[in-house]
């Protein structure tokens, strides 16, 4: 499986931003993936994740409510869309595909990453 993500860039505070991640290849043993995020000096943070068969969500608590998590079936696209973004959203966000479908929301759980796209909030 291959993943590729884009859209990041900078947003002011309380602005919007659209990520998008390209899936190919054996995506059909891969049935969930998962947004993930980094800030500098950080750990790694999931963000989000949704299953490709039925579509169900989970998202963490920081971004509940604020950032939703779609899927394109027919184009093998994820996207993440951020909503009412906060100077702390500010990391690298990272698609990723596990063979899991429950839990998974543990970095460990995924073994395909795409490279990283930039996302900045100024406040």
């Amino acid at each position: 499986v291959q993943l590729q993500a884009s859209g990041g860039g900078l947003a002011q505070a309380g602005g919007s931003l659209r990520l998008s991640c390209a899936a190919s290849g054996s995506t059909l043993s891969r049935p969930t993936v998962g947004w993930w995020r980094q800030a500098p000096g950080k750990e790694r943070e999931f963000v989000a994740r949704i299953r490709w068969g039925d579509g169900i969500t989970v998202y963490a608590d920081s971004v509940r409510g604020r950032f939703t998590i779609s899927r394109d079936n027919t184009k093998n696209m994820v996207y993440l869309q951020m909503n009412s973004l906060k100077a702390e959203d500010t990391a690298v966000y990272y698609c990723a595909a596990t063979r899991y479908s429950f839990g998974t929301i543990f970095s460990s759980q995924y073994d395909y990453w795409g490279q990283g796209t930039q996302v900045t909030v100024s406040s």
